[in-house]
């Protein structure tokens, strides 16, 4: 299971948290439904910097809706390749 939090602190709500947060939506319906725990969260210290992702325990600041689909690619699909989804062929 990958944990994605999405600041929704004031800062981050003005700078576009609802729209980011209806991205990360649309593509764990589409790549990874059941597979990946979405949440608002408050404050990452970050508020200058835009709307800040944690997946995990990565922090991504300054993420807009058009980063989701590359940001989900890069980070959460390997995690959930990672995590015994994938046969390995007995090694």
């Amino acid at each position: 299971m990958v944990t994605i939090q999405v600041c929704v602190g004031s800062s981050c709500f003005l700078r576009g948290a609802p729209d980011v947060i209806k991205a990360f939506e649309t593509v764990i319906e589409k790549y990874a439904p059941r597979q990946v725990e979405l949440k608002g969260t408050f404050c990452q210290e970050l508020c200058t910097k835009g709307v800040t992702v944690r997946i995990n325990e990565k922090v991504f600041p300054a993420v807009a809706p058009e980063d989701v689909p590359g940001l989900f690619k890069e980070q959460v699909i390997p995690i959930l390749s990672s995590d015994g989804s994938e046969d390995t062929g007995g090694r």
